[in-house]
């Protein structure tokens, strides 16, 4: 009996974590943290449904927090099997959960320092030592390559197209004439992102879990690069500093790559850039080690000799010091910090100086989680809640959707028309209540399929 429970991603966005109980194996798929919402964040703290011992793998299809960020909880609580994924989501991984761990830790100090927390004292949900502990975990493969899982059962990895590393996941079980093929989709990507290669195309998919993100949205047909153009010129004509929330990995290096574009074709001027991110630094370094996952055009590029996420006046910032020092600069200058929905970080210290002026802009360049300070900017309210104080947002706030890197329910639609074969179930995850029910009603719709939206700590057997 093969079975599939669902422990996250339900009714939200985030705290991806999929269990699949295949051939005597219990394994997941994801091991995300909760953002959003406090609500949804209290749940981190929660015991894990299941007992972390009692799994034998973790399948990773990326490296952003909310799919791996739970990891070094889940290792502290007992897990002690292998942690399967992309070799450019393993050595992302290492960096995104030390700086998780990092964060934590600082946000936990914070909290204790300025005695906001509701917890006396205030703890991280895991500290350096967990993460450290987890690392060498980390089993990888190449995209193609097959893992056996059991004498039945294989597993590979396909090019997602999100960021860097980032995977559809697929179990393929045979038994005597017939196979069974489950595919994670993670996050899908979208054609023709900078740097990124398009999602492969799977075939003979029996059941497939998706994701719903932008399941009740299309993205702007507007070039992301006019838009990008605009806003940077706007923000130079007021004077102002133009600030951007934005992930360490993945989309840092798209600005910086877009950003250079401009400058070299002339429609910006060149400003001081300035990375404050130590892990953003760490991101290039594994980029630059990971170019053959790159597209085609991108790879000409650096075969060229080009530097392609250098700007003609970077600075990239890894020390506490450094950070503070920016807070000298007043105008003409783009900061570009994580994390990408305003939910930690360094980002916080520099939105909280820059969101009362009206000279300065706030860019936000992905999807804003409910809940998040990301989605309160968004909404343009008149506050934001920023290290326990209320901080009045009269910067300008600007949105462009099109550096999202996931696709929205029209590309999903056509990359589920070259499926081969009728799936014989698809499970919606990955969006709010009203994004999955216009995916699944989208699918119903289009292609006719079963269509499931599970909630949270529902079991369905595969036949």
């Amino acid at each position: 009996m093969t079975k599939l429970t669902f422990h996250g991603a339900t009714g939200t966005v985030t705290g991806s974590r999929f269990q699949l109980e295949i051939d005597d194996k219990n394994v997941l798929i994801d091991c995300g943290m909760f953002q959003g919402p406090r609500e949804n964040r209290r749940r981190n703290w929660d015991p894990f449904a299941v007992s972390p011992a009692s799994f034998d793998h973790v399948f990773l299809t990326h490296a952003h927090i909310d799919h791996c960020g739970y990891l070094p909880r889940f290792v502290k609580n007992g897990f002690n099997g292998k942690i399967i994924s992309s070799e450019a989501t393993a050595d992302l991984c290492k960096v995104v959960l030390l700086d998780s761990a990092h964060i934590q830790e600082e946000d936990a100090r914070w909290a204790n320092k300025k005695g906001f927390s509701k917890h006396d004292p205030a703890e991280p949900l895991y500290d350096r030592q967990d993460a450290e502990k987890t690392i060498p975990m980390f089993e990888p493969l190449f995209y193609g390559d097959i893992y056996p899982l059991s004498e039945n059962t294989n597993v590979r990895f396909h090019d997602s197209g999100h960021i860097l590393g980032a995977s559809l996941i697929e179990f393929n079980q045979r038994r005597n004439d017939s196979s069974t093929k489950i595919l994670f989709s993670g996050d899908l990507g979208r054609p023709e992102i900078p740097v990124l290669n398009d999602p492969d195309q799977v075939y003979n998919v029996d059941y497939l879990i998706l994701e719903s993100t932008y399941g009740n949205r299309s993205h702007s047909d507007v070039d992301a690069r006019e838009d990008l153009e605009r806003v940077i010129n706007e923000s130079r004509q007021r004077g102002g500093v133009l600030v951007i929330p934005a992930f360490s990995v993945g989309r840092t290096q798209t600005l910086l790559y877009l950003i250079r574009e401009l400058e070299e074709d002339g429609k910006i001027p060149v400003l001081p850039v300035y990375v404050d991110s130590p892990m953003a630094i760490e991101a290039l370094k594994i980029f630059d080690d990971h170019i053959r996952d790159f597209d085609l055009y991108a790879r000409m590029q650096v075969m060229q000799g080009k530097d392609i996420f250098r700007t003609g006046n970077l600075h990239i910032y890894r020390s506490k010091e450094e950070s503070i020092s920016i807070n000298d600069v007043k105008s003409n200058a783009i900061i570009i910090s994580a994390s990408g929905m305003v939910t930690g970080g360094r980002i916080l210290h520099h939105l909280a100086r820059t969101l009362p002026d009206s000279k300065n802009t706030v860019l936000l360049i992905g999807y804003q989680a409910e809940g998040t300070r990301g989605r309160t900017l968004q909404e343009k309210k008149e506050t934001v809640t920023i290290h326990g104080a209320k901080v009045p947002i009269n910067a300008k706030v600007e949105m462009i959707d099109g550096f999202s890197g996931h696709a929205d329910y029209f590309e999903m639609l056509a990359w589920l028309m070259a499926f081969n074969k009728t799936p014989k179930k698809v499970f919606i995850v990955h969006g709010n209540p009203e994004a999955s029910a216009a995916m699944a009603e989208h699918i119903k719709k289009q292609y006719g399929w079963d269509v499931v939206i599970p909630q949270l700590g529902d079991s369905y057997t595969l036949d």
